[in-house]
């Protein structure tokens, strides 16, 4: 039986993130707020366009997101409680893949530091792909898989987005970017509060594929 194949999302839903980008995009653009933020990852965040309005001019150009965030992942961004012993019995039985639009070498150091690298088959950062429906073409044409042999594991409305794109299905996870109401919207397999949930979601995810 072919095995079947778990898309990661990072930012959110393996690492604890929200506040430190957030707090980097308030230094870029001040006027930003939460809201305004969120609202950023309910499409492909890459494509992102700051409306043009009074306060466009304020934002700071000066300033390059990556180089303000990997030094906060290594030093303040931590994993998401419980969500390592999830990940190692995850592997067990399924192949994991990190796609993500966080740059691969900060990724791969960062769960090297909670020894969980060795764990995924491959990490997809933003430097392999700025689209995670390109990302995934190469997951299905490296591993020689189809989009019901994947799930992806993700925060966002956006991310739910491009998967469908790809006819891969969703699992939200609501300690992340997004409120299970924006998930919704994605129409995922299923909204999961807690990381323990997770084994239970994907087992169901792949009964009905």
């Amino acid at each position: 039986m072919k095995k079947k194949f778990i898309l990661f999302d990072f930012d959110g839903v393996i690492a604890d993130s929200f506040q430190s980008a957030f707090e980097i995009q308030k230094m870029i653009c001040p006027h930003l707020t939460e809201n305004i933020y969120r609202k950023r990852f309910e499409g492909n965040i890459n494509d992102w366009e700051e409306p043009i309005n009074v306060h466009t001019e304020e934002c700071r150009h000066d300033i390059d997101f990556f180089t303000e965030y990997i030094p906060r992942m290594k030093n303040e961004v931590q994993i998401v409680p419980g969500i390592k012993d999830v990940i190692v019995g995850l592997e067990k039985n399924y192949t994991l893949i990190i796609i993500s639009s966080t740059i691969t070498s900060p990724i791969q150091e960062f769960l090297e530091g909670y020894d969980l690298a060795n764990h995924f088959a491959q990490i997809m950062g933003n430097d392999v792909h700025t689209s995670k429906v390109e990302k995934m073409k190469m997951v299905f044409e490296k591993f020689d898989v189809e989009s019901k042999d994947c799930v992806f594991i993700t925060d966002t409305l956006g991310d739910m987005h491009e998967a469908e794109k790809m006819s891969v299905g969703s699992i939200g996870i609501t300690w992340g970017f997004h409120t299970p109401e924006t998930l919704l919207r994605g129409k995922p397999f299923r909204l999961v509060e807690n990381p323990n949930d997770l084994l239970t979601a994907v087992e169901d995810y792949f009964k009905i594929k």
